[in-house]
């Protein structure tokens, strides 16, 4: 029983690997069949993918000739047969229109302006850097005049006393100053839908209003101390700029003022730092001249600029001996109820102040010219 088993082991063995072997066969032979019809089946398919782009590349040639050769005559033509329905229903005061296909521009394919983005702050004119007010202390008065004594004189003089003499007699001669305060003012007028329509106009009148009012109190009082302090007498002949100040500060000291201020305008201030040590020997201002993070100082003085000092003049002096008198300070107002504005829609917006400008000492400043010879 045994052997018939292991003979039948066998014999089933052998009958499997016939039964692969002949499976592989089959397998490989339909493979072969099924790959050699597939790249036939290609070629075929590639055959007409090359007909029909000889067919396309001979189309595209002789409708690229046909337009070619295509009078002005046949294209008007064209259009007349494509649009024939609306050409036939033009009339006196309805038109129609065509044209060419082409690249879109601005120019040629819109109709009105283009999207905008506005900004809602304007570039404004700058304010001065240095205003007189800010040089100079201020007195808030109620009225429209202040007045301050000057001592003006005195006769006599401090003196040793001589034993069993009388003493030195001295008298002191005083003079009352008056310094009127006047209104410093200008207005504008805009209408109502103007302020509607430009939001911005809220924030821009006030500033523009202070810019300018400042920049005029500035004139005012340039014109006061120009001519109320003392005139220098400063030449520039054989000197340069910095000599002529250095000098001027030396002569209030020498009168015991204490200096603290030189005003001059950009261009001199700047004119100033291209001093040369000497005639083609370079620059270097001199050691009791220094500049740092944008402030000169002249023994340590400091040097302003401002544009309301006229071309080549110069202010030295102690400015605690000028004061800027107000009456009414600044001010801007609005108002829609001036004259006819309010037939009108108009908003009148005014800037104004009552100041005056007051020298006590006029001999704690002078006043130089860097063109005197």
């Amino acid at each position: 029983m045994e052997k018939i088993v292991e003979e039948i082991k066998a014999l089933k063995s052998e009958v499997d690997s016939k039964i692969e072997a002949k499976a592989s066969e089959v397998a490989d032979a339909k493979l072969k069949e099924a790959t050699e019809n597939f790249e036939t089946k290609l070629n075929e398919v590639q055959a007409h993918i090359d007909q029909v782009d000889v067919l396309v590349q001979d189309s595209v040639d002789l409708n690229t000739k046909s337009n070619e050769q295509k009078s002005f005559n046949v294209i008007i033509k064209d259009i007349v047969n494509e649009n024939f329905e609306q050409i036939s229903k033009v009339r006196k005061g309805r038109a129609f229109s065509t044209k060419a296909v082409g690249n879109m521009t601005l120019g040629n394919n819109l109709t009105g302006d283009q999207i905008r983005i506005y900004g809602d702050e304007v570039a404004v004119v700058p304010s001065p850097k240095l205003n007189v007010a800010d040089l100079v202390g201020t007195i808030n008065i109620d009225g429209g005049t202040y007045t301050f004594p000057r001592e003006s004189g005195s006769e006599g003089a401090i003196a040793t006393q001589t034993e069993g003499n009388d003493k030195s007699q001295i008298d002191y001669d005083i003079t009352m100053v008056d310094v009127n305060t006047d209104f410093i003012a200008g207005f504008a007028v805009y209408s109502k839908k103007m302020a509607n329509n430009l939001p911005f106009l809220e924030s821009f009148l006030p500033e523009a209003l202070r810019r300018d009012y400042v920049k005029q109190e500035n004139s005012t009082f340039y014109t006061t101390l120009a001519s109320g302090v003392t005139a220098s007498t400063e030449t520039i002949t054989s000197k340069n700029k910095i000599e002529m100040l250095i000098n001027d500060i030396a002569g209030l000291e020498q009168l015991n003022f204490a200096p603290n201020g030189v005003v001059i305008r950009p261009s001199d201030f700047f004119d100033i730092l291209k001093t040369e040590k000497s005639t083609g020997a370079g620059y270097g201002l001199p050691p009791y001249v220094s500049y740092e993070n944008g402030q000169m100082r002249i023994n340590g003085i400091p040097v302003y600029r401002a544009t309301w000092v006229a071309s080549n003049k110069y202010l030295v002096g102690d400015w605690s001996n000028v004061k800027r008198i107000v009456t009414e300070g600044l001010s801007v107002d609005f108002s829609d109820s001036d004259e006819d504005n309010f037939r009108k829609n108009n908003i009148t917006a005014r800037v104004e102040a009552q100041v005056g400008l007051a020298i006590e000492r006029t001999d704690a400043l002078r006043l130089g010219d860097f063109t005197n010879t």
